[in-house]
């Protein structure tokens, strides 16, 4: 009989990384995850933190988790307490060892997020958000002296986007909403000013800025330029160039050399040196990364290799990739449906030189009965295409007839579900087709993945026209002789337990069961819940809570959870910052009120996750069992 711990043994490596001959990496091999460092050439992993500190989901903390100094013999690591996403920066030895804060308690009642290390400078960039208003502060930070030094500071993020070789200059970016950036250039003794776009604070009322999307910014040899990802010239996003003496019009770069076929978006620059990148897209939710030259003269990226998405490095995702310039070799993270996480490298003129480090499998298992899925995209109730993916179990696990039905969504919603068995979703997928159920996975409206105009989709429409994506597709899957929709649960997490309140709600007959994990039940008191730094973007991209109450109340799952037929099991984390805890509790006691079926599972030691070994093994079974014994496959 299949148990979720064959799953579960398959252990993380995550965001590897090169140093000094070692290895390093985010693993959960003690059942949490944590940092660990091994020989290059193959060792038993060594723990570098104490048992009793658990790290967050790379994924969440948004930049880099821990970045290696080896002249200075310590290692960053950026710590939470048990998910509730206070990230403060903390120095270990190198060898591993108790961590101590980097820069005293300046950052004490402060979010702060790592997004760029020098290790041989020993230099950090930081941004910090605060606890108690909406203020966001960007730092570099000196780890030989201790020092800081303030950036810039805005409400919007001063996210650092780009910095040049020297340190001299750096790009902070200012996000109103998904694509809508302006972008400040900051010079060592000068402070920073505006370089690109216009300021919200300068728009007449109602004045529409065509969204940018700049980002990954790079200086270009003798800072004479800025090549970075944009959206202004491909709503699936390409390369533009902006002249740093005449910064006026952002100029599109050509791409050439691309081998890969079918629909996405380019969703990666990283500068490897002199005029070579790395130029990354996202086709199909499958990743692709070449070698690629840039001509500033010409404004043509020639793409030369590739490095990711040819055998055996292909039909799956890239977890994170680290160059090595000594020995010009790549690390790298790698999963697919059906294969977890495992470290590589790779090397070789050609990079036809792969290296498989780990060798991770479903403990017991035959890679047979595990599901690879099928594409399932279908035209929407107006036309759009929506791209999605069934998983059937597989025929050798002998089910016959057609095959009770779980719907998952995804998250963001501004993110995309994709063949990665690294997180929450894929070992849940094939747990459920094991247990004989057939899984739906689309990737509606407002996801990432197929251009900004998709994506923007969402904006001030929550629960809207992505609504109706879902239902349309019930009727799409109604006529797949293979389904039985009459026998069917829906499930998602946080955005994605947001529209499973929805669905279950506002369309009651569709759902036989449903599975809530940490989804925002009220709109109105959501958005007073959480952090201050978050308030001024969900105010233009969700709704002003003042002005827009009887908009957002009309979105809310509140106002038509009486409307629920079908049991309902809400799942939540008690340190969750971005959906509190009471969000779930005041849902799950209005329904108890209304005399309604509903279970409630609370961890303790959990945040806008599940990261713990015995809390997945509960939480996975949990959500499992209840769809067996409401949906009887």
């Amino acid at each position: 009989m299949a148990r979720i711990e064959s799953f579960l043994s398959t252990r993380l490596f995550l965001y590897p990384r090169q140093a000094g001959g070692r290895l390093y990496f985010l693993s959960n091999l003690s059942g949490r995850l944590s940092l660990y460092a091994m020989d290059e050439g193959g060792s038993v992993p060594e723990p570098l933190l104490p048992a009793d500190i658990a790290l967050q989901n790379p994924k969440l903390i948004g930049g880099e988790p821990y970045a290696v100094f080896p002249e200075l013999g310590k290692i960053l690591v950026m710590i939470d307490k048990d998910g509730d996403e206070n990230y403060q920066p903390m120095l270990i030895p190198v060898e591993g060892g108790f961590p101590e804060p980097a820069f005293g308690d300046v950052f004490d009642g402060w979010r702060v997020h790592m997004r760029k290390s020098d290790s041989e400078r020993n230099i950090v960039y930081l941004n910090a958000e605060s606890r108690s208003e909406s203020l966001h502060v960007a730092w570099r930070g000196r780890l030989d002296t201790g020092a800081l030094e303030k950036l810039g500071e805005s409400k919007w993020d001063a996210w650092i986007a780009g910095v040049n070789a020297d340190h001299t200059k750096a790009i902070l970016l200012d996000s109103y909403t998904l694509g809508d950036h302006v972008l400040h250039l900051w010079r060592e003794g000068e402070g920073f000013s505006l370089l690109y776009g216009k300021p919200l604070e300068e728009r007449a009322e109602g004045e529409e800025i065509p969204p940018n999307a700049i980002h990954a910014c790079h200086f270009t040899a003798g800072d004479r330029g800025l090549l970075f990802l944009t959206a202004l010239h491909e709503d699936t996003y390409g390369l533009g160039y902006l002249d740093l003496k005449d910064p006026r019009e952002v100029k599109p770069v050509e791409t050439v050399g691309t081998v890969h076929e079918g629909r996405g978006e380019m969703d990666t620059l990283e500068h490897l040196g002199d005029d070579r990148y790395l130029v990354g897209f996202n086709i199909d939710g499958v990743s692709w990364l070449y070698e690629g030259i840039f001509d500033e003269e010409d404004l043509r990226m020639r793409l030369h290799t590739v490095v990711i998405g040819e055998a055996p490095l292909d039909r799956g995702v890239l977890d994170s990739i680290h160059y090595d310039r000594k020995k010009d070799r790549y690390v790298l993270s790698f999963s697919s449906a059906t294969s977890p996480t495992q470290i590589y490298t790779v090397r070789g003129e050609k990079r036809d030189q792969v290296a498989q480090h780990t060798r991770e499998r479903p403990l017991g298992l035959d890679p047979k009965l595990l599901s690879p899925g099928e594409d399932a995209s279908f035209e929407s109730f107006d036309g759009l295409r929506i791209s999605a993916r069934l998983y059937l179990p597989a025929e050798e696990l002998g089910y016959e007839g057609p095959r009770p039905l779980i719907y998952y969504i995804h998250g963001g919603p501004q993110s995309q579900e994709r063949p990665d068995f690294t997180w929450f979703s894929m070992p849940l997928i094939q747990f459920l087709t094991l247990k004989g159920f057939a899984v739906f996975v689309p990737n509606a409206r407002g996801s990432t993945g197929y251009g900004l105009k998709y994506t923007k989709q969402v904006d001030r429409d929550w629960g809207g026209r992505d609504r109706l994506d879902h239902v349309h597709a019930m009727k799409v899957l109604s006529r797949d002789p293979r389904i039985d929709t009459s026998r069917s649960g829906v499930v998602g997490r946080s955005y994605g337990g947001y529209m499973t309140l929805t669905l279950a709600s506002r369309h009651p007959e569709l759902w036989s069961a449903a599975v809530d994990m940490f989804g925002p039940y009220d709109l109105v008191n959501f958005m007073s819940r959480i952090p201050e730094t978050w308030k001024p973007y969900f105010a233009i991209a969700v709704g002003d809570p003042d002005k827009d109450r009887d908009f957002l109340a009309e979105r809310s799952p509140r106002t038509y959870i009486e409307n629920i037929a079908c049991p309902l099991l809400v799942i939540q984390g008690k340190n969750d910052p971005r959906v509190v805890e009471a969000e779930s509790r005041d849902l799950v006691e209005h329904l108890r009120e209304l005399g309604k079926d509903v279970e409630y599972l609370l961890f303790e030691n959990e945040g806008h996750d599940v990261l713990k070994l015995e809390n997945r093994v509960r939480c996975y079974n949990a959500i499992t069992d209840f769809f067996v014994k409401h949906l009887k496959p």
